[in-house]
C-alpha cells in the first residue's frame, strides 16, 4: 500500500470530520441567532386573548381583566340600568354606535353587548388615555341630574353611560371601545377574538 493512497483517504476523512462538526457548529450559532427573530413569550402573551369567568360576578358589579396592557371592563348590568340606555339618547354625541371603529358589529346596538346584561369595554378614556372610574350611582351631587350611571373620567370630566357612549359637551371624542370577544362557556368570556357569529 502507497503512502500517497494512505494520505488521500486520511484527507478525505478529516474534510468530512470537519464539516460534520462545521455544520454542528454553525448549527449551534444559527438556532440562538434565529430564535431572537422570534417574539417573545412575553410579548406573545401581551396579544394573546384572555379568558374571564363572569360565574360570580354580581348584579351591578364590574371585574377588570387585562387584554393587551389594557383593562378590560366587565360589568353585569341590572334592568334599571339597561331600562336607562334609550333615556340619555339626546344627551350623547354617538347614541346609535355609528363609528363602526369602536365596536365590532355585533356590539353595534343599543346595548354595545353580544349580550344585554353583560357589558365588556376597554377601560381606557378616548380622550387623552386616562382610566375613568365606574360610577353606577343614580344623580349623585357631583355628575348632575341626568346621570344615571356610567364611567366618569376624572381627568377631564368626560362621561359615559352604561353602555360605554359618550356624552356631548365633554372633551372625550368618541364612546368606549368594545373588544372582539364571545362567550366560550355560558359563565366564560374569551376577551380577544370574534369567535364567529354572535
Amino acid at each position: 500500500m502507497s503512502t500517497d493512497v494512505v494520505d488521500k483517504d486520511k484527507r478525505r476523512f478529516l474534510t468530512a470530520a470537519t464539516s460534520v462538526v462545521g455544520a454542528v457548529g454553525a448549527g449551534f450559532v444559527a438556532v440562538p441567532f434565529i430564535a431572537s427573530w422570534m417574539p417573545s413569550e412575553r410579548a406573545k402573551n401581551a396579544g394573546a386573548p384572555v379568558e374571564a369567568d363572569i360565574s360570580k360576578l354580581e348584579e351591578g358589579r364590574m371585574m377588570i381583566v387585562e387584554w393587551q396592557s389594557k383593562p378590560v371592563w366587565i360589568v353585569r348590568r341590572s334592568r334599571q340600568m339597561l331600562d336607562s340606555l334609550p333615556k340619555l339618547n339626546d344627551n350623547l354625541r354617538d347614541p346609535a354606535s355609528e363609528n363602526a371603529d369602536q365596536q365590532p358589529e355585533y356590539a353595534q346596538n343599543e346595548t354595545r353587548s353580544r349580550k344585554p346584561e353583560i357589558l365588556v369595554l376597554v377601560g381606557i378614556c378616548t380622550h387623552l388615555g386616562c382610566s375613568p372610574s365606574y360610577r353606577p350611582e343614580i344623580a349623585p351631587a357631583d355628575l348632575g341630574d341626568d346621570w344615571m350611571g356610567g364611567f366618569f373620567c376624572p381627568c377631564h370630566s368626560s362621561k359615559f353611560d352604561m353602555a360605554g357612549r359618550v356624552y356631548t359637551g365633554v372633551p372625550a371624542p368618541t364612546n368606549l371601545p368594545v373588544p372582539p370577544h364571545y362567550y366560550l362557556t355560558e359563565n366564560t368570556i374569551l376577551v380577544g377574538e370574534d369567535g364567529g357569529a354572535a
